[in-house]
């Protein structure tokens, strides 16, 4: 089994309790939260599959971000996640990942 490693980045912290709880509820996935002054280094430290975007940050910072993601090494896949459910969400990543599909 692929074990997937989430980054969920937005301003709500309700949300992204939320969304790191949705995310863990499906085995083998594994979420942390961080802020945009500290995601940069997370990412350089530590493995990450995908970038999850919630709501509350600007175009310019998600912009960066992606563009990050693009160059490093593996890529890093992001998903814009501003809302819908965790049946949206598992639709999100399993179009990024469909080997992963049940």
């Amino acid at each position: 089994m692929k074990i997937l490693q989430f980054l969920v980045l937005g301003k709500n912290q309700e949300i992204l309790d939320t969304l790191k709880r949705i995310i863990e509820n499906n085995e083998g996935w594994h979420a942390d939260i961080c802020n945009e002054n500290n995601c940069y280094e997370y990412l350089e430290n530590n493995h990450v599959d995908i970038v999850l975007l919630s709501s509350g940050l600007d175009e310019e910072f998600e912009s960066e971000i992606k563009a990050f993601c693009d160059n490093v090494e593996g890529r890093i896949k992001v998903i814009d996640h501003y809302g819908g459910g965790s049946g949206l969400l598992k639709n999100e990543v399993y179009s990024h990942f469909p080997d992963l599909l049940p």
